[in-house]
Order: C-alpha cells, then sequence, then structure tokens
C-alpha cells in the first residue's frame, strides 16, 4: 500500500497495487519445517486494486493510468522482474515468525525481512515496509512535490497454507 504525503495529499489517493502475475515456490521438509521459498513478480503486471481518500473517487482511466505511472517508476521496461528468495525461517509461538531474505527489484538486491502471523487455521499474514530509495527508486510526486508518495511502501501478503496439497498465496 502506498501512502501520500506532501502539501496537497487529500488530492491524491492511497493505492493499494498488486502484481497480476507472479509465481512461488515453497519447501517444506518432511517435519513440514520451511526449507525454501522463492517469489518472482511480473512489475509489468501491476494494476491498481483500490484507492481510498482524494477529492473523487478513482475511475477506471485513473486506475489504468496509475498503473502505468507506477510500472514506470519502478522502471519496469528495464526490470521486469522483482524476486523474493529466502535465507532463513524463525518461527514463533502460534504459528508466528520472521522470515528474511532478499529483495531484488529495479535491479538492486537489499536484505527484508517478513514478519509473519497466524491469522487462523491455515491462513498466514506476512508483512513489511520497502523503503522505495534503499533500490534507487525515486516515490512519486507531482505538483512541484506537493503531492508524492511516501518513500515506505507497506506489503502485506496473505497466504492459506493447507495441511495438505498446495498452497494459495494473495499478494
Amino acid at each position: 500500500m502506498t501512502l501520500r504525503d506532501g502539501l496537497a495529499a487529500q488530492a491524491g489517493h492511497d493505492l493499494t497495487l498488486e502484481p497480476a502475475r507472479w509465481s512461488g515456490e515453497l519447501v517444506v521438509g518432511d517435519d513440514l519445517a520451511p526449507k525454501s521459498l522463492e517469489v518472482r513478480i511480473d512489475m509489468g503486471s501491476l494494476v491498481v486494486r483500490e484507492g481510498t481518500g482524494g477529492l473523487k473517487p478513482l475511475t477506471d482511466r485513473d486506475r489504468r493510468e496509475i498503473a502505468v505511472t507506477a510500472r514506470k517508476v519502478l522502471a519496469a521496461d528495464r526490470h521486469p522482474e522483482a524476486s523474493f528468495t529466502a535465507t532463513a525461517f524463525e518461527p514463533a509461538q502460534g504459528g508466528d515468525g520472521v522470515i528474511t531474505g532478499t529483495l531484488t527489484i529495479a535491479g538492486r538486491s537489499r536484505p527484508l525481512r517478513l514478519t509473519v502471523s497466524h491469522a487462523g487455521p491455515g491462513e498466514y499474514q506476512a508483512t513489511t515496509t520497502i523503503v522505495q530509495s534503499d533500490f534507487g527508486i525515486k516515490p512519486y510526486s507531482a505538483f512541484l512535490g506537493s503531492l508524492k508518495v511516501r518513500d515506505g511502501v507497506a506489503v502485506r501478503v496473505e497466504m492459506s497454507l493447507p495441511e495438505t496439497g498446495s498452497a494459495e498465496v494473495r499478494a
């Protein structure tokens, strides 16, 4: 989720963006402990799922234009894929825990820490904040900087992990 900032922030929208195309693989051992996790995201597939706040509701045209702008800001033409590779899993009580790894976006790799919480039977949520400037991304701004996107972008991934079979994940 992106949050707006600046003197004209009330004119903009807080946005929920989602990749329409992505893939991931979670490998677990015989003891059901996670062994590896790799995720790949098609940055050209970003779509606007929701826009809150602002002076007027988002139209379909607004959503398309924002998605095009987001892809430009993220240099999706030069770096069409983002990836996350887990390097460690730290389980905690009740299904909670931490996954650490490396996120590569816009051609730069940085460490990333995901906080995982158990949301119900077989349901998990992972959250983190990605600081755009850490990856060389200049956050979007307009109107001479009076409307801009905050540098920190909240990320939430919802996972359904049935005890048998494959996993379903929603970003």
